[in-house]
C-alpha cells in the first residue's frame, strides 16, 4: 500500500517568504523531520527515511512533516556576518514551532512533537526540542553536531547563545526537559561521535533521561541513520 504524501507551500511570516514541505501519512504522533546540512524538503525521502518508516505510517503510528531548510541562508551564508545568520535561525526557529507545529497539532490531534533530523538535522532537531520542551515529547538526533561556534568566527550574541543548545542547555530548568523522551544516535566512526558525548556528559549533568546510542561499525551517512530511524519510532508510546 502506498505511503500517503502531500505536498505543501506556503508564505511564512516569520521567513518572509515562501516554504515547502512534504507530509507522509493520515494519523498518529506528529514527527518533524529535518534535513541535513542545506538540504531540501524531499532529501528524506529521496534518501529511503521514509520508507524505513513505512510501517510505522501504514498503521497510523506516526504521521511525518520534511519541511525545507534554510541553512544555506542561516549558519552557512558566509556572505552575511555571522549575526545575521544568527537572525535567519531564529526567524526559522520561529516558523517552526508558530506555523509548522500549530498545523500538525491540529492535522494530528497531539499537543507534542516528536522532533528528528540527520547530521546538522539532528541539531535542528535538539535545538527545537530544547528551545521549546512544551512542544516536544520526543527528540530524535542521528549523528548531530551541537555547537554552531563553529559557523560565528569569533562572534558571539545572545541570539547564538539561544540557538546553540550545549550553551544553553546547562542553564536550563524548564521542568518539561525531563518529561522528554531523548536519543542520541551516533556510531563509532561518526565524526560528530564526539558532539554526542558532549551532550551526552552535559544531560547527564542535569539528569535528564536520555539515551546515547552509540552503533558499532557505522560512519556518518544514510545507512545506520535507516537503521536507526525506525528503531526511534518504535520508542513512541
Amino acid at each position: 500500500m502506498p505511503i500517503k504524501e502531500d505536498y505543501h507551500k506556503w508564505h511564512s511570516p516569520s521567513l518572509g517568504r515562501d516554504i515547502e514541505m512534504l507530509s507522509f501519512g493520515y494519523a498518529g504522533q506528529p514527527v518533524i523531520l529535518f534535513p541535513t546540512s542545506k538540504g531540501a524538503y524531499y532529501q528524506n525521502k529521496d534518501q529511503g527515511m521514509i520508507e524505513a518508516a513505512h510501517w510505522f505510517l501504514e498503521n497510523g503510528k506516526v504521521k511525518i512533516y520534511c519541511p525545507d531548510s534554510i541553512d544555506a541562508d542561516s549558519w552557512y551564508n558566509k556572505s552575511i556576518p555571522p549575526h545575521a545568520r544568527a537572525y535567519n535561525q531564529d526567524r526559522y526557529d520561529r516558523m517552526i514551532a508558530t506555523e509548522l507545529v500549530p498545523w500538525a497539532q491540529h492535522e494530528t490531534g497531539y499537543g507534542r512533537m516528536a522532533f528528528a533530523g540527520c547530521s546538522f538535522g539532528g541539531y535542528h532537531a535538539v535545538n527545537t526540542a530544547f528551545r521549546h520542551p512544551e512542544l516536544a515529547g520526543y527528540c530524535f538526533s542521528m549523528s548531530g553536531a551541537f555547537d554552531v561556534k563553529q559557523f560565528t568566527e569569533g562572534y558571539y550574541d545572545d541570539t547564538i547563545f539561544f540557538n546553540n543548545p550545549v550553551d544553553y542547555i546547562p542553564g536550563d530548568n524548564n521542568p518539561n526537559l525531563w518529561k522528554m523522551g531523548i536519543v542520541l544516535g551516533t556510531s563509532e566512526y561518526d565524526i560528530c561521535k564526539a558532539d554526542n558525548e558532549r551532550l551526552d556528559l552535559i544531560l547527564q549533568q542535569k539528569n535528564i533521561r536520555h539515551w546515547l546510542d552509540v552503533r558499532p561499525h557505522a560512519t556518518h551517512d544514510w545507512p545506520i541513520w535507516r537503521e536507526m530511524f525506525p528503531h526511534y519510532l518504535s520508542l513512541i508510546h
